[in-house]
């Protein structure tokens, strides 16, 4: 049975992370459930746990601008957006560096990731590193907004649930930083125009 936490309870949180399980907390956008970045084992029940495609990765969450220095390269330009943009309802896709094994992301060389704007999140990051996290749902239905939500689709799958309610029912803009030319592969609450035109 899935534990219910309360925000108060991080350090259980940050346990069951650090045991390789699979906790679900509320976000600035939608419900997320997230795994430690560093645990194949964690990462493989995430994907059992969502039914989720195995070739598909999941995208990472770090708490500040060096955590993302630690496991992306990031250019001038991006540099730029991440200033202006986060925290926030955006979403990079950025070459990822070494520390991200290959075989984690399913062998891509870039990495999607987004520092949130959500206290108990970031607070939970510093604590214990990037995390993947992903929506809190099953693969192919509607994305949670609140612990009764996830729990009526994901109870028994995950360890742990956060109680409370997402801030948006939107989910992040995703913007591809890869190339030379920005791509925007999803737009949610910030739009591409916004952005492209301040990276210029």
């Amino acid at each position: 049975m899935t534990k219910l936490l309360f925000k108060k309870d991080i350090n259980d949180v940050v346990s069951l992370l650090l045991n390789d399980e699979i906790v679900a907390f509320p976000t600035d956008t939608v419900f997320g459930i997230g795994v430690l970045y560093t645990s194949k084992k964690a990462i493989e029940k995430m994907k059992k746990a969502k039914g989720r495609d195995a070739d598909k990765p999941f995208p990472l969450m770090v708490a500040n601008a060096k955590q993302l220095d630690e496991v992306a390269y990031i250019s001038d330009r991006e540099r730029k957006i991440v200033e202006r943009f986060m925290p926030g309802a955006l979403t990079l896709v950025l070459k990822r560096k070494d520390s991200i094994k290959k075989e984690y992301v399913n062998g891509f060389d870039t990495v999607a990731i987004r520092i949130p704007d959500d206290p108990f999140v970031l607070k939970l990051l510093r604590k214990v590193g990037p995390m993947f996290v992903t929506s809190a749902n099953l693969s192919g239905q509607a994305a949670g907004n609140s612990h009764q939500e996830v729990l009526q689709q994901l109870d028994n799958r995950i360890a742990g649930v956060v109680r409370g309610k997402s801030l948006s029912h939107v989910a992040s803009t995703i913007i591809d930083c890869s190339g030379e030319q920005l791509k925007c592969l999803r737009e949610g609450t910030i739009s591409f125009k916004e952005v492209q035109d301040y990276a210029r």
